[in-house]
């Protein structure tokens, strides 16, 4: 059970098919190396799938939820709220504003079913499992800029009241202090080990709003990148995490995984 777990990857996509030739292979890599893991849903199906798996294996929970650029599977949003009260769901989502492969006039639907999300949050009284992503030209007035971050801020402000944890997290410090404000939570995935851009964010979040995760199968961390992720790759994201902040790794490794058990409720 949790207690034995060693690590936790939160955002993971055992659910997608790229993992279909061998998931219980991955999976028992990650067992084996003490790493518990959230399959994360993206849509009707996939959120589906994700209960499934969690149903089917120890130290495994889900997440339920469409991704912001799919927002055309909201029309089935019932069989969304009817997954989200299954017991191994322990997260709404992902679910948020992604302004990088939207445009202007998709990102009022985003915003609409963003709302539905924190709604169905609300009601079952689960956090939030956001994803969140700036437009191509932050800080002009380019047509496809714009700040994600701030406006997903302004609708769990004005509507949520749940915690929110920002998956993939790569705003600004300005962005960063505002979800710190809020009791906000911050992921960050095997990026961290191959680009200096999240150091900073790194060093500046309290530790004890820090989660680890590897957004399997993508972005594979160092020595694994270009290939294909999976959870066991977390270990080499809290190593990361310690050696940016310069802090004890065993400290970190502890502490990230009593943050994942807090904030979901983990058993």
């Amino acid at each position: 059970m949790f207690n034995e777990a060693r690590y936790i990857d939160i955002h993971g996509h055992m659910n997608f098919p790229e993992y279909e030739a061998d998931r219980e292979d991955v999976i028992a890599r990650a067992q084996n190396a003490g790493v518990a893991m959230i399959t994360v849903g993206t849509g009707i199906e996939s959120s589906s799938r994700a209960v499934e798996l969690a149903r089917m294996h120890e130290n495994m929970w889900a997440t339920v939820g469409i991704h912001p650029t799919d927002t055309k599977e909201s029309l089935q949003f019932p069989l969304l709220s009817r997954l989200a009260h299954e017991p191994q769901v322990v997260a709404i989502g992902e679910c948020g504003l992604d302004y990088f492969h939207s445009t202007l006039e998709h990102r009022a639907i985003q915003m609409e079913v963003f709302e539905q999300h924190i709604a169905l949050a609300n009601e079952v009284s689960k956090p939030m499992m956001l994803h969140v992503r700036n437009g191509k030209n932050v800080g002009d007035k380019a047509v496809d800029g714009g700040n994600a971050y701030q406006d997903a801020l302004g609708l769990v402000r004005a509507h949520a009241k749940v915690r929110v944890n920002f998956h993939f997290f790569a705003g600004s410090i300005a962005d960063l202090k505002d979800i710190l404000d809020i009791g906000g939570m911050v992921s960050f995935t095997g990026v961290v080990t191959f680009t200096r851009d999240y150091d900073e964010l790194i060093r500046y979040v309290p530790l004890e709003r820090i989660m680890s995760e590897t957004d399997c199968p993508f972005v594979a961390p160092v020595p694994y990148r270009g290939k294909r992720s999976e959870p066991v790759h977390v270990v080499e994201v809290v190593s990361a995490i310690a050696k940016i902040r310069g802090d004890d790794p065993e400290k970190v490794r502890g502490q990230l995984l009593i943050n994942a058990r807090n904030f979901f409720n983990l058993n």
